[in-house]
């Protein structure tokens, strides 16, 4: 998984945990459709960035993988390919 910065004036980030077999697939999928947008999405690992955020674990670290798009929860243990395309084209 890439931890680049997005781009298109939109911030799309994919929460994950190391092991995770969801968060793979949800990376691909996720991946693909930034792309399509020219989006580069980053992912954060919650257990590894607990130091420094703890909310994201403490909020988000029972419904991995999650995507945030512009810091907001977007959907949770699968990628809304749908939706996502729909509110990047808005």
């Amino acid at each position: 998984m890439d931890g680049g910065a997005a781009g298109g004036g939109r911030e799309v980030t994919l929460l994950t945990r190391e092991g995770c077999g969801g968060c793979d697939q949800a990376w691909a999928r996720l991946d693909l459709v930034c792309k399509e947008f020219g989006i580069t999405a980053s992912a954060v690992d919650v257990d590894a960035a607990a130091a420094e955020r703890p909310e994201l674990r403490a909020e988000f670290g029972d419904r991995l993988p999650v995507v945030l798009l512009d810091g907001r929860e977007h959907s949770y243990w699968e990628v809304d390919v749908e939706r996502l395309r729909a509110d990047l084209a808005g």
